[in-house]
């Protein structure tokens, strides 16, 4: 089963976190099982990019981007070549380490 480390974020990690989940699971799956209760408000459909992560380890064993994903990745704040949405990115059986952004596009959340 892969690891998934989780590098420190302040809302949703303080002090990091390592978990593992099944092969075939896609991060944001991952992680909402693990209690890691990172945004997706579209409820993993691609339809927004509140999960963006970006995968500092591991990139090449995730599952490969569609164009929806790709086009979705456009608005994400804080976009990197390595950026993935959470709730598209499949895993093999490679551990992938994994920093999620300070910042997403939430308007709800933001208040707007």
């Amino acid at each position: 089963m892969p690891v998934i480390k989780i590098l420190p974020h302040p809302e949703y990690a303080p002090e990091g976190k390592t978990i593992s989940a099944p092969a075939g699971t896609s991060i944001c799956e991952a992680l909402l099982d693990n209690h890691v209760e990172i945004e997706h408000a579209c409820d993993q459909v691609c339809a927004c990019t509140t999960c963006h992560v970006i995968v500092r380890e591991g990139f090449a064993s995730l599952s490969e981007m569609e164009e929806n994903e790709e086009d979705m990745l456009d608005r994400a704040w804080g976009l990197e070549p390595n950026s993935r949405l959470s709730c598209q990115a499949i895993l093999s059986n490679t551990d992938v380490t994994v920093e999620i952004p300070k910042y997403s596009i939430n308007h709800a959340k933001e208040n707007h």
